[in-house]
């Protein structure tokens, strides 16, 4: 049995970037990043000033958001209110390399 009823709704969509859409576009900063599962977008978590990834959530009716740290792999449903990892997402990158 799934803790989330919502695996059918995560897609491959690429990250929309490598920092928060909305704190990028407002000059603002962020704690911590989160990606839509569903079509990419990074957007900051809710310890960050704008809380862009909820809202992001709340707009798009998208309920699975990924951390878009290095090392951290979870996943977190809106929806069922329940934190996991899936084990075909463990090893892959949740934030790309940034080589200057």
């Amino acid at each position: 049995m799934d803790l989330c009823s919502h695996l059918d709704q995560i897609t491959d969509a690429k990250p929309s970037g490598t920092g928060c859409v909305e704190c990028l576009e407002n000059n603002m900063q962020w704690l911590h990043l989160r990606r839509c599962l569903t079509c990419g977008h990074i957007g900051c978590c809710d310890s960050s000033i704008g809380k862009h990834a909820t809202a992001h959530a709340h707009q798009t009716n998208h309920p699975l958001i990924q951390s878009f740290e290095p090392g951290e792999d979870w996943i977190w449903c809106y929806v069922d209110e329940v934190t996991f990892e899936l084990p075909s997402l463990e090893n892959s990158p949740s934030h790309p390399d940034i080589t200057e």
